[in-house]
């Protein structure tokens, strides 16, 4: 599974800036090139707004790179079930074209990238990775047995002050007019509530053998899987809207009296989604054919009848090796088998 295809989906159409951060995921040599003279010009992908924030925070690049990457994966362990996966989008050249913006995906997409992004600048700092930042000593609070949080916090606001400024400010260069930005700035910044939202406190004993009579705490951020959960059930729940002139704004506002108003940390689309189904490689579409599925399961995401759009899913037989028979030798090793049995794979056609 490529990582270029994520980068490629975030193309945006027409006059809107491309949100090209995660075309770092591919970047074999970053480090190189942004020690490199052209520095920042070097980087291939990225538009004027982002090339200017790279040039004021070129310490901080190299921890876009693995914010980017996580991203990615996340992406691809959220949906690797389902009709769209990483399979999608991997031909630069349908970028263009792409039927996916607008739509419950780039919800997703937009809102893991700019967390992703956040969460490896916060952590870069904690670790003392970057000369402009560190701990943040001003949180303060208790933790839930009442011990005060006064230790080395993770400075997420400056990692998501980071993402706002090299995610949010491209776009806003477009105009927030459009209603693709309007909803990009929305999913971007549900992604990093997402992440704030889930602020967790931890504490270090002290005292004589451990007895913790004295607790160090601080406030530290989730496993990013725990982000990626959280927004794949936003995802799950996202709001259709639509544009609406108020005045001289622009808004946008649910698409049916019947959604409820959507909050802050939810994720929002203005388009349906295409089926996914069928084969459509000029406009980033490569359908299901060929991809395995559960012919026994009736879930949204494995089950043959759905992934395969009612087709027929040929049956084939392959061998599987598993280690079997174990018995443990006193003293001290493990006598195992390898154990081979066929089994059904069920295909989409």
């Amino acid at each position: 599974m490529e990582l270029v295809w994520l980068y490629v989906v975030l193309i945006h159409v027409q006059h809107v800036t491309a949100m090209t951060w995660l075309s770092l995921a591919k970047q074999t040599s970053l480090k190189a090139v942004l020690r490199d003279p052209r520095g920042c010009d070097g980087l291939a992908g990225l538009v004027e707004e982002q090339v200017r924030v790279c040039r004021r925070q070129v310490e901080a690049m190299e921890a876009v790179q693995p914010g980017t990457e996580l991203a990615v994966l996340e992406c691809q362990h959220q949906f690797y079930s389902r009709r769209w996966n990483s399979s999608t989008l991997q031909e630069l050249q349908v970028f263009s074209k792409a039927t996916i913006q607008g739509t419950w995906e780039s919800a997703f997409i937009h809102a893991i990238s700019a967390a992703g992004i956040a969460f490896a600048v916060t952590r870069a700092c904690s670790h003392g990775e970057l000369h402009k930042c560190g701990c943040d000593h001003k949180v303060r609070g208790v933790s839930p047995e009442g011990f005060p949080v006064s230790g080395c916090s993770d400075n997420l606001s400056y990692g998501i002050a980071f993402s706002q400024a090299s995610m949010d400010s491209p776009e806003r260069r477009c105009g927030v007019s459009s209603s693709r930005v309007l909803m990009n700035l929305h999913n971007s910044e549900a992604g990093r509530k997402a992440l704030l939202a889930h602020m967790k406190v931890e504490c270090k004993c002290h005292g004589v053998s451990g007895s913790c009579e004295v607790r160090t705490c601080w406030k530290a951020m989730p496993p990013f899987r725990q982000v990626g959960n959280v927004l794949k059930e936003k995802f799950e729940g996202a709001t259709e809207l639509y544009p609406k002139r108020v005045g001289s704004r622009k808004l946008l506002v649910p698409k049916s009296s019947r959604f409820k108003p959507y909050t802050a940390h939810d994720l929002v689309y203005l388009l349906a989604s295409p089926d996914f189904c069928d084969r459509d490689p000029g406009h980033g579409i490569f359908g299901t054919s060929g991809r395995q599925c559960n012919r026994t399961s009736l879930a949204t995401d494995s089950g043959c009848e759905l992934r395969c759009c009612g087709r027929a899913f040929p049956t084939a037989r392959a061998e599987l090796g598993q280690r079997c028979s174990c018995e443990f030798r006193w003293c001290c090793s493990l006598k195992r088998k390898q154990c081979r049995h066929l089994v059904e794979v069920h295909r989409c056609r």
